[in-house]
């Protein structure tokens, strides 16, 4: 199931907006000229913010997501047609052979099942090249990021290309760690609509994920911090066996 989120056309028309600043994405950026990459796999790639980013500077990048909605706006970005966007995930790739795989905004975290993360993990792997490195970002459930996702704390109006304005808020549905569900509430004021998008993520421990990457193939080279957000998130490069 793809969240209304990433979804319904209306919602995703508006999500870069109301993600505006992306400065996670400057170090994964910043990854690939440090490996060296030239053909790289966004696994979740969404509207396509980094593989367009990365077009532009001349790598080679496939795009997959499976929210048909985020791929058509993905598609209408500069440097869009650089990019091959694939409609699916890493369980559904054509044969592929990337130096390196990236999984931003903690798309991690929303394979809630262990069948669907090994899924997903055996994709990835089959995609890279021998050596070919995968890096992901996952958040610390010490951190408990869930605390900030409240009304007074996530809330913002932005104008919208169709006119008037959208206000946005989170909240928390519930908590039954490791899986957190929560509802962002959009109220567009051109025609009073009202949209919402339920989503429920995974919090693993650091020691699930190693053990979990061990299991699928990969050797866990470093764990950075997020430049963006220190001491809030996992930043896992790993590397193909």
């Amino acid at each position: 199931m793809v969240d209304a989120l990433f979804g319904v056309p209306r919602l995703v028309a508006v999500y870069d907006s109301l993600d505006a600043e992306r400065g996670d994405l400057e170090h994964y950026v910043a990854m690939v000229g440090e490996f060296g990459a030239r053909h790289v796999l966004d696994v979740g790639c969404g509207t396509g913010e980094l593989a367009c980013w990365l077009a532009r500077v001349g790598v080679d990048v496939v795009g997959v997501d499976p929210a048909a909605a985020s791929l058509e706006v993905a598609r209408g970005k500069e440097f869009s047609e650089r990019v091959r966007w694939l409609h699916g995930d890493a369980t559904t790739l054509p044969p592929l052979q990337v130096d390196l795989a990236v999984m931003t905004g903690n798309v991690a975290q929303v394979f809630l099942t262990d069948e669907g993360w090994s899924a997903t993990l055996d994709g990835v792997r089959a995609a890279l090249k021998p050596d070919g490195r995968f890096v992901f970002e996952t958040r610390d459930p010490a951190r408990r990021a869930w605390e900030e996702w409240t009304r007074e704390g996530t809330h913002q109006v932005q104008p919208v290309a169709e006119g008037g304005t959208v206000e946005v808020w989170t909240e928390l549905v519930e908590v039954e760690l490791p899986f957190v569900s929560f509802r962002a509430t959009y109220v567009f004021s051109s025609d009073d609509a009202v949209l919402t998008s339920d989503s429920t993520l995974r919090f693993r421990e650091r020691d699930e994920v190693e053990e979990s990457l061990t299991a699928a193939g990969f050797v866990v080279d470093e764990v950075r911090e997020a430049p963006d957000r220190p001491g809030k998130e996992w930043v896992f490069v790993t590397r193909r066996l």
